[in-house]
Formats: C-alpha cells, structure tokens, sequence
C-alpha cells in the first residue's frame, strides 16, 4: 500500500514536470545572444585574471 502511494507520487511528479528540451536550455544564462554571452564570459573570466595583479598593485602602492 505505502510503495503503491510512492509509486503513484513519483510518477505525478515526472509527469508535472517539463522543461524545455534542446542546447543551452539546461542552463543558468542565456546562450541565444552570442555577444551578450561574449561580454559576459569576457567579464566573468577577465575578473578572475585581472584579480591578482589589482591586488598586488594595491600593496604595493600602500604606504
């Protein structure tokens, strides 16, 4: 009875969820722009290289 109750939960629960199916649709941002996306990887991966040096600059300018 109680795996019958399970079995009938997990099987509504499949059926109400859909997402949409295809490339880029699984993930967090949008892949349809393709200069959007440029400048934001740009942005996300330039901040993590710049990082370093603005720091050093930083001690070294510190009095």
């Amino acid at each position: 009875m109680l795996a019958a109750g399970v079995r009938r939960f997990t099987t509504s629960a499949l059926r109400r969820s859909h997402y949409e199916e295809g490339p880029g649709k699984n993930l967090p941002f949008s892949v349809d722009n393709k200069w959007r996306l440029l400048a934001l990887m740009c942005g996300f991966f330039g901040s993590g290289f710049i990082a370093p040096f603005v720091i050093v600059r930083h001690q070294l300018l510190k009095k």
